[in-house]
């Protein structure tokens, strides 16, 4: 989602990423009695909810885990005449015109499609990928470190460009990894096609860190999160999610009263992620079901404190500890898909140019 690298993967504890229900050979998409689900590799699922719908259904379900979202995508698109799987989970808002473009998916309008909100829909009418999930790509603090120094946190983009602020925030590589490629959108929402370009350079000014993906900035760059304080990172400002804190506080070996860490509000992008069935899968039906699946309540409920997202279903209940410590953003930036199409790779090189050379 990162990388689309998802918080709970951060601190590591409690949950079934499935990497290890399947091999990577393609043989089982071939069986009708097997589906094949690609994904990134932040996809999880608590194993009973998982049983439930092979029980039901009377499929078995293979996991093939791609890395991040953007390198799921691309080896989904070279590979889409003779694709690795079934249905592929985790290509996003910020990735989706590439997926569309290159004819990915075929059409499938899922059960239970009409419990969906209607934001969330962005194919609406061809019903190519079926969103599943949504969260907020946001800048986090480190609380001990504000409080320490006596300094309030930022809250907004305007906010990480002040002084008080410099040589503080990591963030990761808009060409290499989705939460840098949101947070890069997000500024440009922010500041309009003509602005982004200036606020960036005022960020390079005030030293901001670039590394390549989430797991480098958030678990050895930045001092708020566990994995980061015994890495050494000194970095108290972070591009990670919303969802980050709870994760904190529901997979701490002694959980805290409060989270360590704080989010950012006014610096957010709003994510959605979807899946799609393959144009070319083998097993298409057992794709459907799958896909059918994704939007019941009973995965729709597990997913929040599994891959720390909320769920998209109308009515689905999401965990209290989940929205004390991670509230999804009041007001997140968002932009078009077919905005996001036009711009994307240009600004990604521009982006490039400005703050890496």
């Amino acid at each position: 989602m990162h990388t689309k690298t998802l918080v709970a993967a951060a601190v590591g504890l409690g949950l079934l990423t499935l990497s290890a229900c399947g091999s990577t050979d393609t043989k089982g998409s071939a069986d009708s009695k097997t589906v094949t689900l690609v994904s990134h590799d932040s996809w999880a699922v608590s194993k009973n909810v998982l049983k439930d719908f092979e029980k039901q259904s009377g499929y078995k379900v293979r996991v093939l885990p791609n890395g991040d979202a953007g390198q799921a995508v691309n080896k989904a698109i070279l590979t889409k005449d003779n694709p690795q799987g079934d249905v592929l989970f985790g290509v996003d808002n910020t990735l989706l015109s590439r997926a569309l473009d290159n004819g990915l998916f075929q059409s499938y309008e899922a059960k239970g499609l009409d419990t969906v909100g209607a934001a969330y829909q962005l194919d609406k009418g061809k019903h190519r990928i079926t969103p599943v999930d949504y969260g907020d790509i946001c800048v986090n603090y480190d609380k001990a470190y504000f409080s320490e120094h006596k300094l309030a946190p930022p809250q907004t983009f305007a906010d990480l460009a002040k002084p008080a602020y410099k040589n503080l925030l990591v963030t990761e590589n808009a060409a290499t990894s989705s939460p840098g490629l949101g947070f890069l959108l997000g500024s440009a929402a922010q500041y309009g096609d003509n602005g982004w370009q200036g606020y960036w350079k005022k960020l390079k000014a005030n030293g901001v860190k670039v590394v390549d993906g989430w797991e480098q900035a958030y678990r050895q760059e930045f001092s708020g999160s566990s994995e980061g304080k015994k890495a050494g990172g000194d970095r108290p400002l972070v591009v990670s999610y919303a969802s980050s804190p709870p994760a904190e506080v529901i997979y701490a070996k002694k959980r805290p009263s409060t989270a360590p860490t704080g989010v950012a509000t006014g610096t957010c992008f709003r994510q959605i992620e979807f899946a799609g069935l393959l144009s070319n899968a083998k097993n298409t039906k057992g794709g459907k079901a799958f896909i059918d699946f994704l939007l019941s309540k009973e995965f729709q409920q597990d997913m929040p404190l599994n891959m720390f997202v909320y769920p998209v279903v109308q009515g689905a209940a999401v965990p209290a500890d989940f929205t004390k410590y991670g509230p999804a953003a009041k007001n997140p930036e968002t932009m078009a898909p077919d905005k996001i199409a036009a711009n994307r790779d240009q600004w990604v090189k521009s982006w490039t140019s400005l703050v890496l050379k």
